[in-house]
């Protein structure tokens, strides 16, 4: 039976989830996990000139209910960092789609459900 906090976490990435294809987003994938690392949210931008494709982008969300102490995006650290960078490399490589352009970004969410602030920090760091 998932945590407290785990519910929680599942239901700010719904939430983002929506929000991201409210803006375009196809979500490919929740939740992928390789060993111990993990992406919340993987998915597809495509792009307004058709034959460029589009963006493969790997999302990170954190939620709080306020920002007295810290944003959430501070919360994501070298070591996360590492883990996001090591999940998408094996999804990558599980899809034969190495070498395929992507970005990291985070999704920083303030606030209580349905009054969120959004914050979408695009290529928040490079892999």
């Amino acid at each position: 039976m998932p945590s407290e906090n785990q519910t929680k976490g599942f239901a700010g990435e719904r939430i983002a989830a929506e929000w991201l294809e409210s803006k375009g987003y196809v979500i490919l994938e929740s939740n992928y996990r390789f060993m111990k690392a993990e992406v919340d949210l993987i998915a597809f931008l495509p792009a307004k000139q058709y034959h460029r494709g589009g963006d493969l982008v790997f999302v990170e969300v954190k939620w709080r209910k306020n920002a007295d102490f810290a944003h959430p995006e501070s919360s994501v650290g070298a070591t996360k960092k590492r883990l996001m960078l090591q999940a998408a490399e094996a999804f990558l490589h599980e899809r034969k789609m190495e070498g395929t352009p992507c970005r990291f970004d985070i999704i920083s969410m303030v606030g209580a459900h349905p009054e969120i602030e959004f914050e979408h920090i695009e290529s928040a760091f490079l892999g």
